[in-house]
């Protein structure tokens, strides 16, 4: 599987489980921390965890599994699936840190 199809699937996982404001963004030309970021949010921590937790276990029934995992009791989740980031985040974290304002100059996927 591809990065950008994996990107995809992360991106309906997180759809399917009523993630909010699902983005990703591809970094791949401006830093070399990983090709794609997917940022989303949801709105507890039980629904963040939830969210995260969905993700490893589609992502594992292809044999993928995270590289590393951060933030498990706070408001934001990332899994770090190499060439792909993922950020969940419940709302106010989100706004707080506003990934998508430092990387204004990533290129927008269309996950539609």
């Amino acid at each position: 599987m591809e990065n950008i199809e994996r990107v995809k699937k992360i991106a309906k996982v997180l759809d399917d489980k009523k993630a909010m404001d699902i983005k990703a963004m591809e970094i791949k030309e401006l830093t070399i921390v990983a090709d794609y970021f997917i940022i989303a949010n949801g709105t507890s921590n039980t629904h963040v965890k939830a969210l995260a937790d969905e993700v490893e276990h589609e992502m594992s029934k292809d044999g993928i599994e995270p590289h590393h995992i951060e933030g498990r009791a706070t408001g934001w989740i990332l899994l770090d699936y190499g060439s792909i980031v993922v950020h969940v985040f419940l709302q106010e974290s989100r706004e707080y840190y506003n990934l998508e304002r430092l990387w204004t100059d990533a290129k927008t996927i269309d996950l539609g």
